[in-house]
């Protein structure tokens, strides 16, 4: 979202496209799509495993739908050196329902501090953790947060996570942007797995973050399928084309003060954190505050806006809004037995943001 000068964003900027953080020494370079090979043999005798032993100690191989940037297999991060370990605080568990792809939980994550030898600092108030837990059981998750490191250096954290059914803790692959001058660039280049949990008791999200660079994966293998029924969750940016039709809802959207990465591996990162706002049309409500706008300039500006509504009547619903300025393009999830399930055929255009009071103001609108 734009809130006066030039803001740039960032096409998917994600690990499913491109690899994250180089290959896994798996003989092979991660991708998003096509088929996702077992290592090592399957620890279920080559049948996708939908649950019972623990996945500790093995690869797990995630379905081709959200593979993580690692389809050959997500080692067991213990086998690496740990990087740092955070506890986040948890402001709200925003238990959204079963939407189209599942049942989605987001997590809020308040400022917290991490401090280990290789690199300390404080993720900032505003990061969302998703998590989409499948007919199966399985969980996916994708994280979206922003890091200031205590020499200074904002880091820019998306994070992709799979775990087998039955099983709390995820396996996860973060990918980070920081500037290439920062004394943590080493950081946009560098192979991590690592485990999520979260307490719900205590509010605490828990993360721990390894290097495997040097880790090879040929241990027993978790081979994870999705079920055939389950709509897949997107990774990337919505490529549909389309023109305004009737107008749907508009969102007067409140800012925070703009952070930047500076120039990164993908581009430059300026993030506008979302503090709130109003909602008013076919859904009425709030902005919640959480999230924003995770623009990237490369050549061209492309907004990448995460965050969530709460309509009056207490529904909540996802928004994803990204393009580049003059084609963006939204997608919605929500409840599919409440009254916005609408939202969910993903039929919709965006408007460019426009200048509104301490933000910007956003009209949604049926894709022609």
């Amino acid at each position: 979202m734009s809130s006066g000068g030039t803001s740039a964003s960032g096409g998917s900027g994600g690990i499913a496209g491109p690899s994250v953080g180089g290959s896994v020494a798996t003989g092979g370079t991660p991708n998003a799509g096509g088929s996702a090979p077992a290592v090592g043999g399957s620890s279920s005798g080559g049948t996708p495993s939908t649950g019972g032993a623990s996945s500790a100690g093995s690869v797990i191989v995630p379905d081709a739908s959200w593979a993580c940037g690692q389809p050959e297999g997500i080692v067991p991060p213990e086998l690496g050196s740990l990087v740092f370990e955070a506890e986040l605080s948890v402001e709200e568990a925003r238990d959204v329902g079963v939407t189209q792809y599942g049942e989605r939980r987001v997590l809020h994550i308040e400022e917290s501090s991490f401090s280990s030898d290789l690199v300390s600092g404080t993720f900032l108030t505003g990061g969302l953790d998703f998590e989409l837990t499948l007919s199966n059981g399985q969980i996916e998750l994708e994280q979206v947060a922003m890091l200031e490191a205590d020499d200074g250096s904002i880091i820019y954290l998306r994070t992709c996570g799979v775990a087998p059914a039955g099983e709390s803790e995820v396996r996860i692959v973060p990918d980070f942007e920081v500037g290439n001058s920062s004394a943590l660039a080493w950081l946009n280049t560098g192979t991590f797995v690592g485990t999520r949990s979260f307490d719900a008791q205590s509010g605490i999200l828990t993360l721990a973050i390894y290097d495997v660079a040097e880790v090879v994966a040929d241990g027993p293998t978790i081979t994870l399928s999705d079920p055939a029924a389950d709509v897949d969750q997107p990774w990337d940016c919505s490529t549909k084309t389309g023109s305004q039709g009737s107008p749907v809802f508009t969102e007067t959207v409140t800012l925070g003060g703009s952070i930047s990465t500076g120039a990164s591996k993908r581009g430059t990162r300026n993030v506008i954190p979302i503090t709130g706002g109003s909602v008013t049309g076919d859904l009425e409500g709030i902005v919640l505050p959480g999230g924003a706008d995770y623009q990237l300039a490369n050549g061209a500006t492309v907004l990448d806006a995460r965050y969530m509504l709460k309509s009056d009547d207490g529904v909540f619903v996802v928004v994803r809004n990204c393009g580049a300025f003059g084609a963006l393009l939204p997608w919605f999830e929500t409840p599919v037995s409440g009254p916005y399930a609408f939202l969910n055929d993903g039929e919709f255009v965006s408007s460019d943001p426009g200048s509104a009071s301490g933000g910007v103001s956003i009209t949604f609108y049926e894709r022609q």
